[in-house]
Parts: structure tokens; C-alpha cells; sequence
């Protein structure tokens, strides 16, 4: 329930989604709900779940504007959410053996991303 609550909080406070992107914020940080008891060290493995979220947000991710939209979304998140640890955060793409084309930071410039 406090992860609901958690990622409840984190879609009211994200914004910057690119008006092109068809893939919308909200969706991202709901999907990535199961990863959050890892990215907090609430648990030492990396949920499976976790892994799913990543490859299906870069399946859906199909385009540059999503991409970048994508990106926009993870980097605001990252910044927001004071329990993350950034470093397991980077991390996790690489765990999962997903490549989602950009990293996980609150320094990327997600305008290069394509």
C-alpha cells in the first residue's frame, strides 16, 4: 500500500512530457512501482518484475518523442524522489540486460536523446 501511495505521489508531481509522445509519464511511473522497494533498499534483489517494467517501457517507447519523453519523465522522478539511491537507479537497465538507449541520471540531456 505505502508503494501505491508512493508512486501516486511521484504522478502528481511529474510533468514535462513531450505533447508528441504517446507514451505519457504516468504510465512510466506506474510501471516502475515493482522497482521502487529495490531502488529504496527496502530489498537486496532486483525484482523480476522490475526487469519487465523496464523492457516494456522500452518497447513502448517506440519513437524519438517517446524516447525523449521517457527520459524526461525518469530524470524529473529521479529528482524528485528523495528515498532513491541514483546509483542502484543507473544501475538497474544493465541488471536487467535491457539497453534503453540513454542513462539513468539527473544530469542527462534528454533532448539527445534519439
Amino acid at each position: 500500500m505505502k508503494t501505491v501511495a508512493c508512486v501516486a505521489v511521484l504522478c502528481l508531481l511529474v510533468t514535462g512530457q513531450s505533447a508528441e509522445a504517446a507514451i505519457t509519464c504516468g504510465s512510466i511511473v506506474s510501471k516502475l512501482a515493482p522497482c521502487l522497494p529495490y531502488a529504496t533498499h527496502k530489498v537486496a534483489a532486483l525484482p523480476s518484475t522490475c526487469c519487465s517494467a523496464i523492457s516494456n517501457i522500452k518497447a513502448a517507447a517506440s519513437t524519438t518523442a517517446d524516447r525523449q519523453a521517457a527520459c524526461s519523465c525518469l530524470k524529473s522522478v529521479a529528482g524528485k524522489y528523495a528515498g532513491l539511491d541514483l546509483g542502484l537507479v543507473s544501475g538497474i537497465p544493465g541488471k536487467c540486460n535491457v539497453n534503453i538507449g540513454y542513462p539513468l541520471s539527473t544530469t542527462v540531456d534528454c533532448t539527445k536523446v534519439q
